[in-house]
């Protein structure tokens, strides 16, 4: 089913590429990362294009439960231990400025998105110190924070940590005004790149400037992103008959639930788990909790999003690779999306502008972090393996991006591949990538 957002808003259609062009910047994805940085390499006098698959915000930012926040799960105390405080500090600074530069623009624009300030908080229900943790490594980064054990939840909770001064809104009334005035093409993908040409079905585009922000960067070489990341499947109800929330909520513990409330509507999310590897039904685990505490409760709709994961937990956003000095990525959010897409457009824009970026460093796709990253390294080099190894026994049911065998997800009916998290329809046809082209499955 379509997400809340795309229920509530059509956006306007935009029309494909007309032929080869030239422009200075040439952006790849029309997400929310990708329309914002078009807008600001727009305002700052650079000609830039935008290039859409399919549709603009019809990718993972319809998905989204759309917080903008700084709160990213637990994630001050690893930063500090695996990144070091400076580059902790930079991560901090980075998505307040977010926050703060939605609030701005928002504001000055008089845009219409359901723009609302709201502590964001974490939960948990088991015994433990992780929530005072956090607190303290939150507090020694500057961050105003406090803890209580005091919610807004169905269910008591042992300790809760609260980030004030958060917001969140409706990311697709927010996509339609800053995409308003740019030059965008739709249903016009970028089959291949080599230096500054992309090559799409309808035509050559040549751009100085090569921005990645489509989702999951789908070349090979080079950046090795297939090597550093995977991909995560969320799930999310909106329920109707339940009092609206004032704030937003995450637990931290197995199975912990997101909540925030929007357009009178409860928005339920959680059971993620690898694209790939199937577990139980998570709409139907979501409609149990929702079963035994919101008993007057009614789902009026349903959907699952997919997010990048870094194997560090930190975005990559800045130049691509040094093999291709012109060209930038932005992926890997980590689930926090419309905090990072804001990010991403700010460094992006100032980088090829030439201003400073003082938390360049901390998101620069070139870090090695083994010390934050080793854990979740061999995790996915053991699940990539195994799928390349059970590609090669299973032929007729490849994914046509590196060979991986795929998995048939029975609750979404869709093929998925666990090695990169490329998804497909009963039929085949490709749903979203990395891979580029259809893939031969079995009937369904």
């Amino acid at each position: 089913m379509k997400s809340i957002w795309h229920d509530t808003l059509p956006l306007p259609s935009y029309p494909s590429l007309p032929g080869s062009i030239r422009t200075e910047a040439a952006v790849i994805g029309g997400g929310l990362a990708g329309i914002l940085t078009a807008y600001y390499l727009t305002r700052s006098g650079i000609q830039t294009v935008v290039l859409e698959a399919r549709r603009i915000g019809s990718g993972q930012t319809s998905g989204t439960t759309a917080k903008i926040t700084a709160q990213h799960n637990l994630i001050y105390q690893k930063l500090i231990a695996g990144f070091g405080e400076e580059a902790a500090r930079q991560y901090v600074s980075a998505n307040q400025q977010a926050i703060r530069e939605y609030t701005r623009l928002i504001r000055s624009k008089s845009i219409d998105c359901d723009f609302q300030e709201a502590s964001a908080c974490l939960y948990t229900r088991l015994p433990g110190d992780a929530l005072s943790q956090e607190y303290k490594a939150a507090s020694r980064l500057g961050i105003p924070a406090h803890l209580s054990a005091d919610t807004e939840l169905p269910f008591p909770v042992r300790n809760a940590l609260y980030f004030p001064n958060q917001a969140e809104f409706h990311p697709l009334k927010f996509l339609k005004a800053v995409a308003n005035g740019l030059t965008i093409y739709e249903n016009t993908p970028v089959l291949s790149a080599k230096g500054h040409h992309l090559h799409t079905p309808l035509g050559e585009v040549t751009a100085r400037h090569i921005i990645f922000a489509c989702h999951y960067p789908f070349l090979l070489w080079p950046g090795l992103y297939f090597a550093r990341m995977y991909q995560s499947r969320s799930y999310c109800l909106s329920l109707a008959g339940i009092p609206p929330l004032k704030d937003m909520y995450l637990g931290i513990d197995p199975g912990g639930l997101s909540f925030r409330s929007a357009r009178k509507r409860l928005l339920l999310g959680g059971f993620g788990h690898r694209t790939g590897i199937i577990p139980d039904n998570s709409y139907q685990r979501l409609q149990n909790f929702v079963h035994k505490y919101y008993p007057a409760a009614k789902t009026v709709s349903h959907w699952s999003a997919q997010d990048c994961m870094s194997l560090d937990q930190v975005p990559y956003i800045g130049p691509y690779s040094f093999l291709e000095p012109d060209w930038y990525v932005i992926t890997g959010f980590n689930k926090w999306g419309m905090t990072a897409s804001m990010v991403a457009a700010q460094l992006i824009s100032r980088k090829i502008c030439k201003k400073p970026v003082p938390w360049e460093s901390v998101f620069t796709p070139r870090r090695i972090r083994l010390k934050a990253s080793w854990r979740e390294a061999m995790t996915h080099l053991s699940e990539s393996s195994r799928g390349l190894a059970l590609g090669l026994l299973h032929p007729n049911r490849r994914c046509p991006h590196m060979g991986c065998r795929l998995k048939w997800n029975p609750y979404e009916c869709t093929w998925e591949c666990p090695c990169h998290g490329s998804r497909f329809s009963h039929q085949g046809k490709l749903l979203s990538g990395p891979a580029q082209t259809s893939a031969s499955v079995p009937s369904r």
